[in-house]
């Protein structure tokens, strides 16, 4: 089988919980060998304390996110520990860690430490706010991400509760933007031989998100506000009631509006005036709603999504993730796949989210045990089982 395109890549992931991993897991998916250091005795904090277990101590949003990766277990408090870490770093193209700003720093790991030892390495640090400005000391998860970049400011309805994204959208928004900024600057290192520091925020990925929303505000003078399932931009956008619950459609042009309002048997509301265009929809939603849900709920949602889909009008079901896992299409484009572990026997994961065709991404690697690698790691930098149970006594392993 064809090397995958990563393969040689050798990555520290210094990082917990959702951002940092996930974001080390791409890399492992695309053939980096990802060494996880964790700390000794609980390693990543999701493997106890967030999400379902099963039969072993890791929930299953570890075992989800951790994939194709080698665990060390490794106090970076000790000096020992850290002396490890900067023989790891010596050899390594990337370093991701999530820890608070200046932590890395203070303990003798921040991006000039890790440079001096090698000057090539991609240095990417992940947290809330980022490494600068009045924020950039407080603790930061994606709930707050997601409240403070504006975000749950345009999500819900109007005049209703604050709502947050369903999904952590600054946790793996930020993930994707690290791992785009640490990947170009690892291609630009290996032309120029010098890496060089990334600053990625959870906040600043959930504003990244916002280029439609904010747009709108630059446009009018007027901050956005939420709309549910409608679109600032366009009607109809949105979900709709049926007979029997709600589907999705999109009618976002003229061609597509004149052709629902056929297929519809409501080519009345071509000649109303409050409809004419999408300006017009725009400012009387609230009308065109009631108008297009009138002859909605006078058939059962999959009859609508089957009429419309045929006559080349968007429209889906809204699916639970049982549905959209277990379906035909999330099966056929295998968005769901068993990996086998030691403890758990078959373990639930989602599947590669893009799909290479040359060299087609391969689970290489369970999640691992906390600490599962740690020997073949020390080995693998020439220490001799003398020099690691020196380091084990000196309180490099040890919590």
């Amino acid at each position: 089988m064809k090397k995958l395109p990563l393969d040689g890549v050798r990555v520290l992931d210094i990082s917990q919980v959702m951002a940092g991993p996930y974001a080390c897991m791409l890399l492992a998916d695309m053939g980096a060998d990802v060494i996880k250091i964790e700390p000794p005795g609980t390693g990543d904090q999701t493997r106890g304390a967030m999400g379902f277990k099963m039969k072993g101590p890791d929930s299953l949003g570890f075992l989800n996110m951790n994939r194709n990766k080698r665990s060390v277990a490794l106090n970076l408090k000790s000096e020992a520990g850290r002396k490890v870490l900067l023989q790891l770093a010596k050899d390594a193209d990337i370093l991701i860690e999530n820890y608070r700003p200046g932590a890395m720093k203070r303990l003798g790991l921040g991006y000039e430490d890790i440079k001096a030892v090698n000057p090539r390495l991609v240095y990417t640090s992940i947290s809330g706010f980022g490494q600068t400005g009045p924020w950039a000391d407080r603790p930061g998860f994606d709930l707050m991400a997601q409240a403070m970049s504006g975000v749950m400011s345009v999500t819900g309805y109007p005049g209703g509760p604050p709502v947050k994204a369903g999904v952590p959208v600054a946790d793996i928004g930020c993930a994707l933007f690290a791992i785009y900024g640490t990947l170009s600057a690892y291609i630009g290192a290996k032309a120029s031989g010098e890496g060089q520091y990334i600053d990625a925020a959870l906040f600043d990925s959930a504003m990244a998100f916002s280029v439609w929303d904010i747009c709108d505000y630059w446009g009018t003078g007027k901050p956005p506000e939420p709309l549910g399932t409608s679109n600032k931009m366009t009607a109809p956008y949105q979900a709709m009631a049926a007979s029997d619950g709600y589907f999705v459609m999109g009618a976002n042009n003229q061609k597509l509006w004149h052709l629902l309002c056929t297929v519809m048997d409501r080519k009345e509301l071509l000649d109303d005036a409050r409809f004419g265009t999408i300006s017009l929809r725009l400012a009387n939603r609230a009308a065109l709603e009631d108008e297009l849900e009138r002859t909605f709920r006078l058939h059962p949602k999959d009859d609508w999504v089957k009429l419309l889909l045929a006559s080349g009008i968007p429209a889906g079901p809204i699916l639970t993730y049982p549905e959209a896992f277990e379906g035909e299409h999330g099966r056929a484009r295998q968005m769901r796949m068993e990996i086998d572990h030691p403890i758990e026997g078959k373990v639930p994961n989602i599947g590669f989210p893009v799909k290479l065709s040359g060299t087609p991404q391969q689970v290489r690697r369970h999640p691992p045990l906390l600490g599962e690698h740690t020997a073949e790691v020390l080995t693998e930098l020439g220490l001799s089982p003398h020099e690691q149970a020196e380091l084990e006594a000196q309180g490099a392993f040890a919590a």
